[in-house]
């Protein structure tokens, strides 16, 4: 590569939104969207334990033999660590659903992050051209900060 030719560079540069009515409106039927997966995770998650435990019972002679009372502890005990992971998950989006609620409007928020690429030049300040933000407002880019 000769001294002086541009170079192709990837960058990530950070999304962030002005909080408006419908940025809070639509963050929050996201958010119940999400929760209400959850829940019927949850839900499937208890038909699905209780019906291979059923299966179980159903399918053994005795079903109170200390082999099948350990295959029904052991189907508790996965469906109960599954169980904690989603109300883990569920309790993560309440208090993003919680936060969505309490910010203030015109507050700039985290949306998220994008790559683009950028050409490098000697000279060029890479600190600079590394830092560059992109603010939405409903989804319209209203300003570009950085250099581009």
């Amino acid at each position: 590569m000769a001294i002086g030719t541009p170079l192709q560079l990837k960058r990530t540069i950070n999304v962030k939104a002005i909080v408006t009515p419908t940025w809070k409106q639509e963050a929050q039927n996201a958010l119940q969207g999400q929760l209400g997966q959850v829940d019927a995770q949850i839900q499937q998650l208890d038909l699905q334990g209780q019906a291979a435990i059923n299966e179980i019972r159903s399918q053994s002679a005795n079903p109170v033999h200390p082999n099948v009372l350990q295959q029904i502890d052991n189907i508790q005990i996965q469906v109960n660590q599954q169980k904690t992971q989603l109300l883990e998950q569920k309790n993560q989006i309440l208090q993003q659903l919680q936060q969505v609620q309490v910010v203030n409007l015109e507050e700039e928020v985290n949306q998220g992050q994008i790559e683009s690429f950028f050409e490098l030049h000697p000279g060029d300040n890479l600190i600079e051209k590394m830092q560059v933000e992109i603010v939405l407002r409903d989804g319209v880019v209203v300003e570009i900060r950085g250099a581009a």
